[in-house]
C-alpha cells in the first residue's frame, strides 16, 4: 500500500522538484497546512515572509525577474 501524504505536503514536493529555493508568503487562516508542511523541508525551501498578499506577489515577480528563477508566492 502506498504512503498517503498531505496536500501541502505533495506541494512541497512539487516544488522541490521543480527545483524551486524560495517561496514568498503570508501565514494564516486556510494556507496553515502548508506553513505546517514547509516546516519539514526549511533545510531546501527558503520561506520569506510578507507582510501582505499583494506584497508577496510583487516580491516574488520581482525575484523571477532579478534571479531568473521561477517566483513562488
Amino acid at each position: 500500500m502506498k504512503d498517503l501524504i498531505t496536500g501541502a505536503e505533495a506541494l512541497m514536493r512539487s516544488l522541490e522538484h521543480q527545483g524551486v529555493t524560495t517561496i514568498f508568503g503570508y501565514p494564516g487562516g486556510s494556507i496553515m497546512p502548508v506553513f505546517d508542511a514547509l516546516y519539514d523541508h526549511q533545510n531546501i525551501l527558503n520561506h520569506i515572509l510578507v507582510r501582505h498578499e499583494q506584497g508577496a506577489a510583487h516580491a516574488a515577480q520581482g525575484y523571477a525577474r532579478v534571479s531568473g528563477d521561477v517566483g513562488v508566492c
